[in-house]
């Protein structure tokens, strides 16, 4: 299934949008209204409902077909947006190797991020994708701050001290393995929120991030106008 809201960008860009759920439901909220919100800043977006309830690589390949059938349709630049799980899997697309240039990534945005499945919070995203008894390898091969390396994509992060499902360290995991390779990134940092605020309207200073994310789009994907402000 796939619900879509197309903008006024390039036909040459899209942005993907990947809501979180935990890899068991796909969150409304983290879904059409961010691709409203992407469409009013003049990019082309759309929403993917990746496979839940599967084990990986299955919501990957299948994001990847999803690549390809825009590429295919005359999109050159990709970017992916995620919350949460769907943050993890926008991760994924954007940094697991691929021999298929087709499925290449150029820019992505996580928000609050499961970042590492080598770590025991949130549980039940890794249980879901990997099994309960998911060997040490494969956590490892499906953690980002593992996959990172001088060919990532630049990275917008954000995060709130506050939440506790996907505590901040998967936010900072990420963000010191992107630094240690040298690769562009933006980090923001709220100190109140919890978790799966979406677009965070009416939230305090963490509503500030979809200004910030904005402006960063902008250098990702020049679209006519100064939508940003």
């Amino acid at each position: 299934m796939r619900g879509s809201a197309e903008g006024a960008a390039p036909a040459t860009s899209h942005v993907i949008v990947l809501p979180g759920g935990g890899y068991a439901v796909h969150a409304p909220h983290e879904a059409e209204p961010v691709a409203a919100w992407l469409t009013g800043l003049g990019m082309s977006a759309s929403v993917f409902r990746y496979p839940l309830n599967v084990r990986h690589p299955e919501p990957l390949l299948a994001l990847r077909a999803e690549i390809r059938r825009l590429r295919e349709r005359g999109s050159e630049r990709i970017g992916v947006v995620g919350f949460s799980a769907g943050g993890h899997l926008a991760g994924l697309a954007a940094l697991t190797p691929s021999d298929d240039p087709r499925e290449s990534v150029q820019f992505a945005l996580l928000g609050y991020a499961i970042t590492s499945m080598e770590t025991e919070t949130y549980r039940p995203a890794r249980v879901i994708l990997l099994g309960e008894d998911a060997p040490p390898d494969l956590r490892r091969a499906t953690s980002l701050d593992a996959l990172v390396n001088a060919t990532a994509p630049p990275f917008f992060l954000w995060h709130t001290a506050e939440d506790i499902y996907v505590p901040l360290e998967h936010t900072y995991r990420l963000a010191s393995a992107l630094a240690s390779y040298g690769v562009a990134h933006t980090v923001h940092v709220y100190a109140h929120g919890p978790h799966s605020l979406g677009l965070a309207l009416g939230a305090g200073d963490a509503a500030d991030w979809t200004r910030s994310a904005a402006s960063w789009l902008a250098e990702q994907v020049p679209v006519p106008g100064d939508k940003a402000a």
